[in-house]
């Protein structure tokens, strides 16, 4: 394949992207410009390995390069707080109420839904975004994320029951007030 070739083909099949790689490595790192540079590293890893890619979707390959790349910038940089355990978001939140989740997110701003979703741990925040926002299948999240499938149903789960726990113990606390 010529460069030429390889550059058409990956502004094509990965370029696309973009605003899905970004969303990802937002979401992980909390910082516009941490995710800024992320992105881009991530896009020039992704581009010198491109003769590798053999998929027919860019996207679930593009976003594992993201992870990644994230990761590796997290723990580097170590600017990210350490996120608390699922356990103790769970310990200082309400039960979850009877009412459908649909109707909880639906009585609740998105600013409420994103700093419910930024309080939760990493694993658990990555996700429930690559499902709801990047509308990724439970396959494509375990290549991304290298976990079973299995794993990935447990975090989603986990995170459902946290963001329901934290946005239900907010209403709470703004109805008393």
């Amino acid at each position: 394949m010529t460069p030429e070739e390889k550059l058409r083909r990956f502004e094509a099949e990965i370029s696309p992207h973009l605003g899905s790689a970004y969303n990802l490595a937002r979401w992980l790192t909390r910082k516009h410009e941490d995710a800024e540079d992320i992105v881009q590293e991530a896009f020039l890893r992704a581009f010198s390995s491109f003769a590798s890619f053999r998929g027919s979707d860019g996207r679930p390959w593009l976003l594992a390069i993201v992870r990644n790349t994230s990761m590796s910038f997290m723990s580097r940089s170590r600017s990210v707080a350490q996120a608390p355990d699922l356990d103790d978001v769970a310990r200082t939140t309400a039960a979850p109420d009877i009412d459908p989740e649909s109707q909880l997110l639906a009585s609740c701003s998105q600013e409420e839904i994103r700093e419910a979703l930024e309080k939760l741990p990493a694993e658990f925040r990555e996700a429930i975004v690559l499902r709801e926002l990047e509308e990724l299948s439970y396959k494509e999240i375990a290549t991304v994320t290298g976990t079973p499938i299995g794993t990935v149903m447990s975090r989603i789960s986990r995170a459902r029951e946290g963001l329901r726990g934290l946005l239900t113990s907010r209403q709470k606390g703004a109805g008393t007030t």
